[in-house]
């Protein structure tokens, strides 16, 4: 299973970087165009802006599979086994009731704008709310695996977060320099 996983998130990344990708030759053409022939596309500002709105959306999937989301982990690594549960436990639970919120909200502008088109490509417009559908579903399900390998599997609080401690950080920061 987590052979199966690991390649639907790589998959995500490539993603990411195609539509990375695409952004930048698009806008780099664009600007090139206006600058040197004093017109531009009106279709790649289109793709370019539905790209990035997907990097983000796709990138945000994966930080939360990686829990590179900003956490307080300098308050939970300072409380008691069972506190670190309870609030791993209820920011799990609220990540997933916002998701749901996401979810939701993104189906009914998705269903509200079925019939509607882009400008310039032509595009549907409700692909620009498939991602806040995906995100949720996808953000959702990991909140939910999180809080079945905590409670269920027993994994401690610390190794869900991969919480560094002083010495790994200092560590680091003497690398760096």
């Amino acid at each position: 299973m987590k052979k199966v996983l690991d390649t639907l998130f790589k998959g995500v990344e490539i993603l990411i970087a195609f539509f990375l990708a695409v952004m930048i030759v698009l806008v780099f053409m664009n600007v090139a165009f206006r600058y040197l022939f004093s017109k531009g596309f009106a279709w790649s500002e289109e793709i370019a802006r539905l790209c990035f709105i997907y990097l983000v959306y796709l990138g945000s999937i994966g930080a939360m599979r990686d829990n590179q989301h900003l956490i307080i982990d300098s308050i939970l690594s300072r409380v008691p086994l069972i506190a670190q549960r309870l609030i791993y436990f209820l920011v799990q639970a609220g990540v997933i009731w916002l998701m749901v919120i996401l979810t939701r909200g993104s189906w009914m502008l998705m269903v509200q704008n079925l019939r509607d088109r882009w400008v310039a490509t032509h595009f549907p417009t409700f692909l620009v709310y498939a991602s806040g559908l995906i995100t949720g579903i996808a953000i959702g399900i990991i909140a939910l695996t999180n809080i079945v390998r905590l409670i269920v599997m027993k994994i401690p609080v610390a190794e869900l977060l991969k919480i560094r401690d002083s010495a790994d950080v200092d560590q680091m920061q003497e690398s760096i320099q």
